[in-house]
């Protein structure tokens, strides 16, 4: 089957079809295709360069955009076996058969329907097929051919990027690359010149100039000024077909801002300047501004005043403000008129950041000169000093003079001065002024123990200008003098003990004094002389105001007495000297060995005996439990109707009856029990048990003889009888009922039981040594010795 395009029907073209034919036929019907390329040369880019185009042996070429009325001849299909009879007939299929391409079935004529647009799609694939009318089998093999649409130049160059917004340094040299704009062009690049652009300036000669090829915009002139001119707005044009015309343009804007360097120094409007200050200026004020202009912005017109010289520097001073770029120009002393009515000053102006490329065009500072004017004001009265100090003493009578202050007026009038406290504070009320001299005087009595120091504020103005006010401050110290007597630093808990030895330290003292140390640091302690000489406890003076007392006998009973009062004298070393008495107050208490202090009340012996707050708690509510039964039972017994006969002379007997087991070794509460095994010895016993007899009862002896042949009846009776002529019993009888267990034996005892009835002048300090195991029977030995002693 042959494929026939519309250039080959064409008799001026037949030699072309024919070439074309041969062509594709030796390259298999391909085509080769060069796309663009892009050069870089020196960071630029060169585009639109145009391929070579082959041909193709089925391929048939349709023109895009046809407008015209009639549908586009594309091309004829033809097979061999057609005789031209109708017999073969013609098959299209593939991308837009039926559609868009349409074919005569006898002639095998192709035809376009349709305006196409190769920028939508390029070509289209087609199978074309010759079959038998008749039987309808195919006479040939099924062939594919291509229809290409054929690009025209309808699209126009775009900026897809633009506008553009670009900056340049100022001052810049010719030729300095400021951007590369790039066009599109929806046109074939591979045919014609439709997409091939090139690049004009319609805006913006002659500051800047465009690359025709690859786009890239330059500076055109030399030093472009920013203070000149800051902003540019360049208009670029692309255009197709090479730029012929016929071609199709499209444009964009460019905004290029020239950025700032620092080429400009900084300059004074002026060269002198003239500035008034008055005298009144306060130091630390700001009298002034100055300022130099530069040309420049951001930081390359930053700069710093400096003052370089001038007979006011030590007076001014002057700093940048970084917002303003002013220098400000500050009080250092106090400005007087009447000594200097006039200053000159030197200042300078520089940049702080410098382009080295530029410093041909400096120096980038300046210097102006400033003469200060000062004014005179009316000032308020001067002191002549910033602040008085002055004493009184503590003792200074109402209407002391403590001092003077002096102020004067500094102006050339010199007019008078008149002085006065405000008392708005209550410290100011202590002292009174003279308004023409100055001076203070005492109005109150002072107390330095109280307030060691006043602080008051002295005004001073003129008589002509009242309301010029000066003040200043006044401290008044107020001296000491020796009113106050020493005294005990604290009240001191002294304490004692029992297993004490003489000379032994129990307590050290210190004493204070209100009074300066002047006047009391020196203090001297001793007891008082007009009491008797203390056998108890004595004083010694450490010289380095400090006290000790001391022990001067030997142990110490809590049952004797508990509690010792020592008066103590305390003077100071003040002129005149003054003394104190005070009285110490010292508790007995039981202690350890190492001195700790065990406990200090009486009471607490027996709970260290073998009782404790718990066992005598337990105790007390027993009791009455037991006062409680009785009154229930006194209770029932008086409701019985029995009669109650009492006679006056019916005396009751009370007869007590003992079962005590004894308590083992701590027990010294129960009655003494060796009458029960010895008879002979219960002569010896002393004191009854349940009172302390007032006056001792005589002993009595008997014969050995009788006292071993006594029974138990006898010795009962001869108890009674004693009890009965005893003046401190009970008024009532006691009898006491005794196992006897008969005589000691011939060989006597070597139980301890005797020992307790006799007397022994032996020393039991030593038990006391032995350890907290033998702590118990130390204080009851050592309890005994002392009632002896006693």
């Amino acid at each position: 089957m042959r494929i026939t395009s519309t250039s080959c029907i064409c008799p001026v073209l037949v030699c072309l079809c024919f070439v074309q034919r041969c062509y594709g036929a030796a390259h298999h019907g391909s085509i080769k295709v060069t796309r663009n390329q892009t050069k870089h040369i020196e960071g630029e880019t060169e585009v639109h360069h145009r391929p070579k185009r082959g041909w193709v042996w089925n391929q048939f070429f349709v023109l895009e955009e046809h407008m015209g009325p009639d549908p586009q001849y594309v091309g004829k299909l033809h097979s061999n076996s057609d005789k031209g009879d109708g017999s073969v007939k013609y098959i299209l299929t593939g991308e837009g058969a039926g559609t868009i391409f349409i074919i005569d079935d006898t002639t095998g004529d192709i035809h376009s329907t349709k305006s196409l647009d190769r920028e939508q799609k390029t070509h289209y694939v087609l199978h074309a097929q010759a079959i038998d009318r008749r039987t309808n089998k195919p006479l040939e093999p099924e062939s594919e051919f291509i229809i290409k649409v054929q690009d025209i130049n309808d699209n126009a160059p775009k900026f897809t990027d633009g506008p553009y917004i670009v900056t340049v340094p100022e001052m810049s040299e010719m030729g300095t690359s400021v951007l590369q704009v790039t066009a599109t062009d929806a046109d074939d690049p591979t045919y014609g010149n439709s997409a091939r652009v090139v690049y004009s300036i319609l805006q913006g000669q002659p500051y800047f100039s465009v690359d025709p090829k690859t786009g890239v915009i330059r500076t055109a002139l030399h030093n472009m000024d920013r203070e000149a001119r800051e902003h540019y707005s360049v208009v670029i044009q692309a255009k197709d077909m090479a730029g012929q015309v016929g071609g199709l343009s499209g444009s964009t804007t460019v905004n290029i801002t020239l950025t700032d360097v620092n080429d400009n120094p900084p300059r004074f409007p002026q060269k002198h300047y003239q500035l008034y200050v008055p005298e009144s200026a306060q130091v630390g004020s700001a009298v002034g501004k100055i300022k130099a202009n530069d040309a420049d912005t951001g930081s390359n017109a930053d700069m710093k005043y400096t003052i370089i010289n001038g007979d006011g520097s030590g007076v001014f001073s002057i700093s940048t403000d970084k917002e303003t770029r002013e220098g400000i120009l500050s009080l250092r002393k106090p400005l007087n008129y009447e000594k200097k009515k006039s200053y000159t000053l030197n200042i300078e102006g520089a940049n702080t950041h410098l382009d080295f490329r530029f410093s041909h065009l400096g120096p980038f500072k300046d210097v102006t000169m400033l003469k200060i004017i000062v004014g005179d004001v009316d000032e308020p009265p001067l002191f002549t000093m910033p602040s008085y100090l002055m004493e009184v003493y503590e003792n200074a009578k109402i209407g002391t003079a403590v001092g003077t202050v002096t102020a004067q007026d500094p102006d050339t009038a010199n007019s008078l001065v008149r002085y006065f406290i405000d008392h708005s504070t209550e410290e100011d009320k202590y002292f009174t002024i003279d308004a023409n001299t100055g001076t203070i005087k005492t109005a109150k009595t002072f107390d330095r123990e109280e307030t060691p120091w006043y602080n008051i504020t002295v005004s001073a103005s003129e008589i002509d200008n009242p309301e010029l006010v000066s003040h200043v401050p006044v401290g008044v110290r107020i001296l000491d003098v020796n009113d106050n007597p020493p005294e005990l630093a604290r009240e001191y808990d002294v304490v004692v003990c029992e297993n004490a030895k003489p000379g032994q330290v129990i307590q050290t003292i210190t004493a204070t004094d209100k009074d300066y140390s002047a006047n009391g640091a020196r203090f001297h302690f001793s007891l008082d002389e007009g009491l008797s000489l203390n056998p108890n406890f004595t004083l010694r003076d450490n010289e380095d105001n400090t006290a000790s007392i001391l022990t001067r006998r030997r142990r110490y009973s809590r049952t004797t007495q508990d509690i010792y009062y020592l008066p103590v004298l305390i003077s100071d070393g003040g002129v005149p000297p003054l003394s104190s008495s005070s009285t110490l107050t010292i508790r007995v208490c039981a202690c350890e060995r190492d001195g700790r202090v065990r406990t200090c009340h009486a009471e607490a012996f027996l709970s260290s005996a073998g009782l404790s707050t718990g066992a005598l708690i337990a105790i007390l509510l027993c009791v009455v439990i037991l006062l409680a039964i009785v009154v229930l039972f006194i209770t029932l017994r008086r409701s019985k109707k029995e009669p109650l006969i009492i006679s006056e002379e019916d005396v009751r007997e009370n007869v007590v009856t003992y079962d005590d087991e004894g308590g083992g070794e701590e027990d010294t509460e129960a009655f003494d029990i060796t009458a029960l095994r010895n008879p002979s010895a219960a002569e010896e016993l002393k004191y009854r048990r349940d009172v302390r007899p007032e006056v001792k009862p005589v002993p009595r002896h008997h014969p050995s003889s009788s006292l071993d042949s006594i029974d138990v009846q006898e010795f009962i009776k001869q108890r009674l009888a004693e009890a009965d002529l005893d003046p401190s019993v009970p008024p009532y009888d006691s009898l006491q009922t005794y196992a006897y267990e008969g005589h000691r034996s011939e060989a006597g005892s070597i139980s301890s039981l005797d020992s307790v009835t006799t007397h022994s002048d032996q020393d039991y300090n030593y038990l006391g040594d032995w350890g907290p195991e033998f702590k118990k029977l130390a204080e009851l030995y050592g309890e005994i010795e002392s009632e002896r002693t006693t």
